[in-house]
């Protein structure tokens, strides 16, 4: 563990070498080494939880150090690191009589997931004389034998040697997860499925201490659509736009794997959390207990925006994108969106607010792309900056990401008063258009995905409409206070961890 002394002064705040923290946050490839998006969201919680002490389970690839991009707060206790990657040493040897049960017990939770098969593979790895490492239990004949039988009876059509790698990874994923030291808490809260949410069911399966999950997006879903896109894995079957494949390759391997892994994480979860109503069915649908499913949404301090004077300039309405200038926030479909809305609009301006240097290449792709469309005189990129400064003077908000939970970007336009145009991902349709059924008014436009024209239809719409703009605006503001308070929010996941501290 990374004492609190590590990162930060500990005035105020449990000793480093306390016992046991109230609440072991888990989470994957996130905090405290990335700014924003869950990080940020993390960092939030844990500064307005000043009297939960929290300690960190952050996974990370492998065991190479990664610098902090994020201070913890002074009320968490420790950062314990796990490396999914297992680390390169020679393997002890095993008893048969423990490797084989272990091997059994690894391609059936694998294969079919679910608590009680997690259950027997945590017993048998508690059970052994002593604490074994990943690479022990992979390099054992056992093993092999037991990944040779289920390739023979799952992929006989696949490359063995592809087979092998691609089991070798998940497998040791798993194992490092299993056996790596558990942060003693009184509570486990993980903030995904996948490797972070097989470290809660742990914890919960070998504790007795309860466990939930709050997701921003669906992690499985996330994974799936990686695995079937991706062009790293070999020996794909190319079955076009088939969505029951009767032709299984090692794409089914991993979505296969980390459908396990989800089982096994809703299986010990309760509460089982989403941002917004839409993913609880999602969630249900991949497993989740109906009863065990609910909504905490991401709240804001409107209060932050609350005395910012108007720089608006009437005669030149601003049109901003907030975010990373990454492929995922699909900044081409801005950018050609603008170049349409500019030749109706030449009074428009267009900015881009988020950092260029996550993918360097892309963030050149997208400044030649602002010269070819010949915007240049109305376009920039501003990089990083602190939104306050700029929220006064933005007209209008717009997102194209192709994936979103709940952009808080919107909640912070929205507390300003600045109406969006936004994708119909994630809560973005219910952010703007409100619950079906309570809210009369829209606080902007919903678009189709990757579609520069609907996108610069509704930034006309808007943009040139300064009453519409207006009325959408204030619709937007009312929204976010009576529905996303950052107090309320605040409390709802005070209280949580207050009954589950006292279960």
């Amino acid at each position: 563990m990374i004492p609190l002394t590590a990162f930060a002064e500990p005035t105020g705040a449990a000793p480093a070498d306390a016992a046991e923290a109230d609440v072991c946050l888990i989470v994957e490839g996130a905090y405290p080494y990335v700014i924003g998006g869950v990080s940020g969201w993390l960092q939030d919680l844990i500064t307005h939880t000043p009297d939960v002490r929290f300690v960190i389970a952050a996974i990370k690839p492998d065991g190479a150090p990664l610098p902090f991009r994020l201070t913890p707060p002074p009320n968490v206790v420790g950062v314990v690191e796990i490396g999914l990657a297992p680390a390169a040493a020679i393997p002890r040897t095993i008893p048969d009589r423990i490797a084989v049960p272990i091997a059994d017990a690894l391609i059936a939770f694998v294969a079919a997931g679910g608590a009680p098969r997690l259950t027997i593979l945590i017993d048998l790895l508690g059970a052994t004389p002593r604490t074994l490492a990943p690479g022990d239990i992979l390099s054992h004949p056992a093993v092999f034998a037991r990944l040779r039988r289920h390739y023979q009876a799952t992929l006989p059509k696949a490359s063995f040697h592809h087979y092998f790698w691609a089991m070798r990874v998940l497998l040791g994923g798993l194992l490092s997860v299993l056996t790596a030291p558990l942060p003693p808490a009184r509570a486990y809260h993980t903030i995904s499925t996948g490797f972070a949410g097989l470290l809660a069911a742990r914890a919960a399966r070998q504790t007795g201490r309860p466990a939930f999950i709050t997701e921003h997006g669906i992690y499985l879903l996330e994974r799936q659509i990686e695995v079937m896109m991706a062009d790293w894995i070999g020996d794909q079957v190319d079955t076009g736009l088939e969505l029951d494949r009767s032709v299984r390759d090692l794409r089914d391997l991993w979505v296969r794997a980390f459908t396990s892994y989800a089982s096994a994480c809703y299986d010990s979860c309760d509460p089982i959390v989403a941002l917004y109503g839409e993913n609880t069915a999602v969630q249900r649908r991949l497993g989740a207990a109906a009863d065990r499913v609910r909504v905490i949404p991401n709240g804001i301090d409107s209060g932050r925006f609350a005395a910012l004077p108007d720089q608006r300039d009437p005669a030149h309405p601003l049109v901003a994108l907030l975010g990373r200038v990454v492929p995922i926030k699909d900044v081409k479909t801005f950018i050609r969106a603008a170049a349409i809305a500019h030749a109706e609009r030449p009074e428009l301006r267009f900015v881009v607010l988020g950092p260029e240097d996550e993918d360097p290449e892309y963030a050149a792709e997208c400044a030649r792309l602002v010269r070819d469309l010949d915007l240049t005189p109305v376009f920039s990129f501003a990089g990083r900056v602190r939104i306050e400064d700029w929220m006064a003077k933005i007209d209008l908000l717009v997102l194209t990401s192709l994936s979103e939970a709940q952009p808080l970007v919107i909640l912070e336009g929205g507390a300003c008063g600045i109406p969006v145009v936004a994708p119909d991902v994630g809560s973005c349709r219910e952010m703007i258009e409100g619950r079906g059924g309570v809210d009369s008014g829209h606080g902007g436009i919903v678009t189709p995905l990757v579609n520069p024209a609907a996108t610069a239809a509704g930034i006309v719409a808007i943009a040139g409409n300064p009453e519409l703009r207006r009325t959408m605006g204030e619709t937007m503001r009312e929204r976010v206070r009576r529905d996303y308070d950052h107090a309320t929010i605040i409390g709802a996941y005070a209280d949580l961890y207050r009954t589950l501290i006292a279960r």
